[in-house]
Formats: structure tokens, sequence, C-alpha cells
């Protein structure tokens, strides 16, 4: 490996223009694709193999008319305090508003009349109309969202409060200040960093460039493969993270390379060969774990898993390509100025006892006391994480919006007028193919919902033309995310066991209850898969079983704690002013899965960056505690520097619109800070220090099975004649054993 990457990073440097040429003709190709594509995000979850899902097809199959896939909203009426909606004048302004949405556009299917469906409150001073749209919520344009707002403000104008929900509302306006702020931040650490700003710029324009290719393509298709409007958030967020992150690493070790008196092109090589490496398996670790998301069958999240690994790949690619022929442009001013101002001929530069690397000097207090510093960070962690043990899973709903967006002022109007279970109704769905024994179920199940604890009202069963399919619809009398609701769920669903035909339960808490279960039992397959290719790859690397093992290990640990902190403020509200939090509430059910996957990924890029180093300097003949220090002493710094550009670009994503990505943003930022800091730069050099010669072992049968991909670059050490390339100040080190 390190071989091959090291005469790719050699002929990039010397090709810099077609190389970077190359990458420029994608962007732009894939940026045209995405510039024509007609389509637009599609923001449902669909949940396959759950009876709730189920059910919702089924309703979509035998209710045709009602057009399932079709969008639709809510509006929401009250009238003034202390008047009735049903007076003549204000039943005459209800009337023309909705004549008003009817006409606001030709999608419209139908407008109920509350007077006439009787969705008026019991105290006559709110109602609601349901509004029924022909085409989907991505077909429909800017001129159907003006024109619906108008018409609801020019009922507002007559004195009603009017609110609506649902998605035939314009989507939200995904500004780019998250990424920007992250990105911005992150621009900062690397000037500081490098002291260049040709050094710091390269990470920057590679991942520009990554991300730009990304989304464009994501983008372009989102309308053949119906790609949810999460999807390229996450790609965007990884996608800066990890481009930047591995652009750093190749750029640090050329500046390393060359302060070591390598020319410029042989050190773009070595560095290429050696770090590279590092970046190549680091990047095969969050593939695996991005794409092995695709086990839980659940095509939002496989969506995403897939979209985000494509963004890593693209990263990968560009960093062991145009990075490399991005040094051939500023081969001098990427090292910085105060290594440009020393001769060839001056030596380095020696530290003192007292300005030694901050890397080195944390190795060396971590491993005078090894055994103390690993109990109390491992009590640390294990403190942080005992928040996760209350984890609640929901999916979102108006209720999590916030106070100030028209979704949530309606979704308390109709609360407080019609009970707070009438935002979450069950929807029992009856069908059998004799119309008779359909219709006698549905009665008798009728009956006996009305008696269950926590039903507020049971809507008579409503058939489809043919007769054959009921749908019954129960109003319960506590909130969607309540445990009152989920009694109430599991007692209709043991009622309708044993009632012949097909019965079905869907609505916002069976959807709830029956991802839990989805992820309860793909959380396990998901692990072993993903951990195991992770374990096998590190093996491979690190030629060790306890090392591996012991990723593993700091991996759970540190996601817990993530999970914990995740607990803390997004369900119970700690400090949520903080992380502007309107409404504590249940986490997203796809979260925990999803943030595994991807810490896992990210935890092992870390694990293999620092890692690597120590096992280099263990190869090349070092005592194991001095290897832990010799490889703090070159990578302690970078990898310090990459996991605090990380945490800023996750961290600007807490500022996002969107529920699920404020949620992501902060679990990710606290995972990375948790286990860069305290699982990779202090309990994995605790437990190298007392394993000693130990973590390094290999059975010899193991080691004799498995092939030497050489990522120390131990066949970049033995001296080629100079090269004739007159970039090169010192001798060159050819990559042929």
């Amino acid at each position: 490996m390190a071989t091959f990457l090291h005469r790719l990073g050699r002929g990039a440097f010397k090709h810099r223009w077609p190389v970077l040429l190359l990458w420029v003709v994608l962007l732009g190709a894939v940026g045209a694709a995405a510039a024509n594509s007609t389509g637009s995000a599609d923001s449902t979850i669909t949940l396959p193999g759950t009876e709730a899902q189920k059910a919702y097809d089924l309703l979509g199959e035998k209710f045709p008319a009602a057009n399932a896939e079709g969008a639709g909203a809510r509006i929401v009426v009250q009238a003034p305090d202390g008047e009735k909606l049903t007076s003549p004048a204000r039943k005459d302004e209800v009337t023309r508003l909705l004549k008003d949405v009817q006409d606001s556009s030709s999608k419209i299917a139908q407008v109920t009349d509350p007077f006439q469906a009787k969705t008026i409150s019991a105290d006559q001073s709110t109602g609601y109309a349901q509004v029924t749209y022909k085409a989907k919520p991505g077909d429909l344009t800017d001129t159907d969202h003006d024109r619906l707002e108008q018409a609801l403000d020019e009922g507002r104008g007559h004195g009603l409060t009017v609110e609506v929900s649902g998605n035939a509302l314009a989507p939200a306006e995904a500004g780019k200040s998250s990424e920007a702020v992250g990105f911005a931040l992150a621009a900062l650490v690397l000037v500081v960093t490098f002291g260049s700003l040709a050094a710091a710029g390269m990470p920057l324009l590679t991942a520009l460039i990554g991300v730009g290719i990304t989304t464009s393509a994501i983008t372009a298709l989102t309308a053949t493969f119906e790609l949810n409007s999460s999807t390229s958030a996450l790609a965007s967020m990884l996608g800066i993270a990890v481009g930047i992150d591995y652009a750093l690493f190749i750029v640090s070790r050329y500046r390393s390379e060359r302060a070591e008196g390598h020319g410029a092109r042989e050190a773009a090589a070595r560095a290429n060969g050696t770090a590279g490496s590092a970046v190549v398996f680091a990047g095969l670790t969050v593939v695996i774990a991005l794409a092995g998301l695709a086990v839980v069958n659940l095509p939002l999240l496989t969506a995403m898993g897939l979209a985000a690994a494509g963004a890593v790949t693209i990263a990968v690619l560009i960093a062991v390509t145009l990075v490399p022929a991005l040094l051939a442009f500023a081969p001098e001013r990427a090292r910085g100025r105060a290594a440009r101002k020393r001769q060839p001929t001056d030596p380095e530069p020696q530290h003192s006892g007292r300005t030694r690397p901050l890397g080195e000097r944390w190795a060396a207090f971590v491993l005078r006391r090894p055994l103390k510093v690993l109990l109390v960070s491992v009590l640390g962690l294990v403190v942080v994480a005992l928040p996760a043990a209350e984890l609640q899973l929901g999916l979102p709903d108006d209720g999590s919006q916030p106070a100030s967006t028209t979704q949530r002022k309606a979704y308390d109007l109709l609360a407080d007028s019609f009970g707070p279970g009438f935002n979450g109704p069950l929807s029992l769905v009856v069908s059998d193919d004799d119309p008779a024994t359909a219709k006698a179920t549905a009665g008798e199940l009728t009956a006996h919902v009305k008696d269950l604890k926590g039903v507020a009202t049971v809507a008579p069963a409503a058939f489809n033309p043919v007769g054959d399919t009921a749908l019954i619809t129960v109003i319960p009398t506590s909130a969607p995310v309540s445990d009152s609701t989920e009694d109430l769920v599991h007692d209709i669903r043991d009622a309708a066991q044993d009632a012949p035909g097909e019965v079905l339960l869907t609505g916002t808490t069976a959807m709830n209850i029956d991802v839990s279960a989805k992820f309860t039992s793909a959380i396990v397959p998901y692990l072993a898969l993903v951990v195991g290719l992770a374990f096998l790859i590190l093996i491979l690397v690190f030629r060790s079983i306890l090392v591996p093992l012991k990723a593993a290990v700091g991996f759970l640990l540190s996601v817990l704690a993530s999970c914990g902190a995740l607990v803390a403020v997004f369900q119970w509200g700690w400090l949520k002013g903080l992380f502007g939090l309107e409404v504590p509430g249940p986490i997203m059910s796809l979260m925990p899965i999803l943030t595994v996957g991807i810490v896992f990924g990210l935890a092992m890029d870390y694990q293999v960056f620092l890692v690597t180093r120590i096992r280099e300097a263990y190869v090349h003949g070092g005592d194991p505690r001095a290897a832990i220090t010799e490889g703090f002493k070159h990578s302690g710094r970078v990898v310090t520097v990459a996991a605090l550009i990380m945490t800023f670009v996750f961290a600007g994503f807490i500022g996002a619109d969107e529920a699920m990505i404020k949620a992501l943003g902060f679990g990710l930022a606290a995972a990375v800070l948790l286990d860069a800091f305290v699982v990779r730069m202090t309990i994995v050099p605790a437990v190298l220090a007392l394993l000693g010669r130990r973590a390094w072992n290999l059975p010899q049968w193991i080691d004799r099975a498995l092939p030497h991909v050489d990522i120390e670059g131990e066949k970049l050490s033995r001296p080629s004649p100079p090269p004739s390339d007159t970039e090169s100040k010192a001798p060159a080190y050819s990559s042929h054993p």
C-alpha cells in the first residue's frame, strides 16, 4: 500500500495540472447535472416490514381516491376571544377563506368543510379543514406555496386566528450558515496550526471540491432515488469534516518529511505513502460503518449511509491525488515561514524540557501513572453515559417545532381545543376479501376499542367503495408520545390478534413503537457486521489482536457517553437554551444507530492516525513506551487539531432548523470530543503502556495468513540515487524494496 501510494503521490506531484484539471472538470460535470435536475427532496419516512407501514400501504391501495402520496395540509381556524365560529358572520369568513384556498392551486383535490364534517370543537371556537392535493409535496411550486399563504393571510386579516400544518407547506429555507460557521472555525484552526495560508488553504480547498462533488451528485440523483432532505446535510457534514482532516494529515506529514531533509517531490510522495495509507484505511472503516446501515432495511437510513459513504470515498480519493498535486504548486510556502528561513544544512531545533511538543509532554504524563489515568478516564465516560439508560425514542412531529412556527401553533390550538390525543390519532385498518366479514369485524372492534382505557373518541368505520376495507380512527386521551398512548396501542393490537381477516394499526405512536422494535432487532447484527469487518481491517493494519480489541471497547465507551449527553440536552432539556433548543423531547428513532455508525467510523479514524505512528516507531526498533512518546510527539498535535476541526464542523450544525440535524450535529461533536481526547489521547496510551510488547503480539498462524500492507512505509526507507528533479534539496528515497 505504501509503495503504491508513494508512486501515486510522486506522479500527482509531477503532473499537477492534469490532476487538478481532472477534479475541476468532474466538479463542473456533476454540478451541471445537479443544475438540470428537476427533482426535490422527499421528507417522507417509510418503515418497511413494520405493521404501521403495512397499514399505511394498505390504505393507499384500498382507498386510492385519498391519494396517500399526495401533499396535504390541515388548516386550523379559531374565532376571536368570546366569539364562536358558528356565528353567521364568522361562518361566512371561514367559508370564504376555504374557497380562496381551493382556488389557490389547480393541484388541490379537495378542501373539507368543517361545518359539514363536524370538525368543530365542543365550545365552537375552533375548527379545522383538511386540504388534499393531487400532487406530491415535492411537485408543488413556489407559486403554489405563495398563493396558499396569501389565502391564509386574507383570513387572518378578518380577525380569525389561522394556522396550518402538513407537508404542503413550503419547506424551511436550508441556509448554509451551519456549514459556514464550522468551516470558518476550521480555517482559523488550520491557519494558527500551520502558520501558512498555503498549507491551511489546501485542506479547505480539497474539502470544498469534495463536498461540491458529493452534494451535486446527491442533488442530481434526488428525483431518481427519491432521496430525503436529510441525506445531503449528513453527506455535507461528514464530507467537510473528513475532507479537511484527511488532507491535514498528508500536509502535516509532508512538512515533517521536509523538516527531515527530503526534497519537495519526494516528501510529497513519502507523505502520501505513509499518512496516505492511514487515510485509506481510516476512510475504509468509515465507509464500512456507513454502508453497513443498510442492514437496518430503512430506506431513509440506507440512503443517508450510502450518500455519506460516498462523501468519505471522494474525500479519500482527493486526499491521495489532489493534495500531492496542490503541494507541487506551493512546495515551499506549504512549509511555513519559520521552516523556510532555515537552511538545509541547519540542524533541527532542539526542544528543552519545558518546550517539548505538547503531545510528547502529555504522553509522558500518562506514562508516569497509566493505571490511574485509565481508571479516571473510564469512570468519567461512564458517568457521562448514565443518562443514556433513560433514552426515549420517537418520530418528529409538529409538537417539536419551534414555538414561532405556524405548524407548532396549529398543533397547540388542536391540543387545547380537541384534547392532547388529537394530534396523534390512531388508524385501525380492517380488511377482508369478504365485505360482510370486514363489516362485522369492524363493528366488533369499534365497540371493543370504545371501552378501552385511554380512548377519547372512536369515529365510525369508513369503508372503501368495494366494502372490503374499513378505516376506524381512534383518538387517545393522551399526547402521542405519552406512555398512556403507547399502552393503548398495545391494547388495541392485542384485541385485534384473533380477529378474522387483516387488522393493522398505524399512527404516530404505533410507528414509534414499530421503529423502536426494528432498531432494537437490527442493532446486534449491525454491530456484528461493522465491528467485525473493521476489526479484521485493524488486525491487518496493526498486526495485533489486543490493539483492535481495545479500539472497539473504547468506541463503545465514547458512543455511550455521547448518547448520554444527547439525552441530557435534547430529551431532558439541560442547557437547552445554550444550544438553541426550544422543546426537549424524545430522541428521533434513527439517531442512536446513525450515531453509532458514524462515530464508529470516526473513532477508527483517530485510532488509525495515532496508533500507526506509534507502531511505526515500534517496528523501526523503538521500545514500546518510547514508541508511545514518539508517536505522540509527531501525531499528538495533528490529531488534536483534526479533532477540533471535526468538532467545530459538527457543532456548526447545531444551529440548523431541522431538529434531527441539530441533534446529530450535537451528538457527533460530543462524540468526537470524547473519543479523540478521552479515549484515543488518554485511554489508548495508558492501555498500551500497561500492555507493553504484548500489545503488538500476533499469533504466527494469523500473521502468515494476513497480507503485509506496509502502512508504516518500511519499504520506503531504502536509499536510492538522488532524483533528477530540481525540487529535491536532499537525498531522496526510492519507493521500491
